[in-house]
C-alpha cells in the first residue's frame, strides 16, 4: 500500500553537493519516522540520517555537519542535502519509512563521488 521512491542520485565531484528526494504515498506520512540509509559495494547498509514526526534529526559522525535531512509533510517528501561530498560517500542511498503500520523501503538511488 505504501510506496517509497527515491530520486536525485548521480555523479558528482569530490567537494560537490547533491540533493536526494524521497516521495512517499499514504495518508500517515506526517506520523512516520523517515530515514536515509546507504550501502556501498560489498559493504553493509548503514544509517545516514533520520527525522522523526516531531522533526528531531540524528546523524552518524561520518556525515554530521555535511548532510541535512528535512521533510515537507505537505508534499509527503523527505530530502537529503549532501554537501562536501567525499569518495567514501559513494553508495546506493535508500529511503526508509517507519510508522505504527510497518516499515517500507525504496529501491535506492546511486550516488557516485569522483575525485
Amino acid at each position: 500500500q505504501v510506496q517509497v521512491v527515491e530520486s536525485g542520485g548521480g555523479l558528482v565531484q569530490t567537494g560537490g553537493s547533491l540533493r536526494l528526494s524521497c516521495a512517499a504515498s499514504g495518508r500517515f506520512f506526517e506520523l512516520a519516522t523517515m530515514g536515509w540509509y546507504r550501502q556501498g559495494s560489498g559493504k553493509q547498509r548503514e544509517l545516514v540520517a533520520t527525522i522523526t514526526s516531531t522533526m528531531i534529526t540524528d546523524y552518524p559522525d561520518s556525515v554530521k555537519g555535511r548532510f541535512t535531512i528535512s521533510r515537507d509533510n505537505a508534499k509527503n517528501t523527505v530530502y537529503l542535502q549532501m554537501d562536501s561530498l567525499k569518495p567514501e560517500d559513494t553508495a546506493v542511498y535508500y529511503c526508509h519509512l517507519r510508522w505504527f503500520g510497518g516499515d517500507y523501503w525504496g529501491k535506492g538511488t546511486l550516488v557516485t563521488v569522483s575525485s
